[in-house]
């Protein structure tokens, strides 16, 4: 599987969890602004006004980074046909397995693999057209250990199934 699908796959799978990433930083800015008051002893190295500004500042840029990955996202998905961001949503935003999608829709799971497999392919060809390809998501999400940490699981799995299907 190329890297561009696996970015696909690791973007809508992480999307669920902006909200409360983005969220989590606020929480982090204000008890770390709320903590600098006390600048005495052992806390004055990691509580001078200098180390607390530049981790509000760095946390502010990751929470930037989190909203613009999910307007991003949110973007790439009315650009598509409402069908397949459907089968999108239902899978990676709603965690529905393939199996209950089958059922629901009435349909062989292997229409349902072939669907989310196309739906798939029109959001990574819809990503591309707005300028994402995978040098750009790399330096884009590079802070962002935990979203290279989900893409290094797909890019993984995908392999294990690859290898299996020999």
């Amino acid at each position: 599987m190329n890297s561009e699908v696996v970015w696909t796959k690791t973007l809508l799978s992480v999307y669920r969890y902006l909200e409360r990433v983005a969220g989590a930083i606020d929480k982090i800015v204000k008890r770390s602004a709320l903590a600098s008051c006390d600048i005495t002893g052992k806390n004055f190295y990691y509580n001078n006004v200098l180390s607390i500004s530049q981790k509000i500042i760095d946390l502010s840029e990751r929470k930037v980074t989190i909203i613009n990955l999910k307007i991003l996202i949110e973007d790439v998905l009315g650009s598509m046909r409402e069908k397949d961001a459907q089968v999108l949503i239902e899978r990676y935003f709603e965690g529905s397995k393939c199996i209950e999608m089958a059922k629901n829709h009435d349909v062989t799971l292997r229409t349902i693999f072939r669907k989310l497999e196309s739906a798939e392919n029109s959001f990574t060809k819809n990503l591309k057209a707005k300028g994402y390809c995978v040098s750009k998501l790399n330096t884009f999400l590079q802070e962002e250990n935990w979203i290279k940490n989900t893409y290094i699981k797909i890019a993984e799995k995908n392999e294990d199934i690859n290898l299996s299907n020999c």
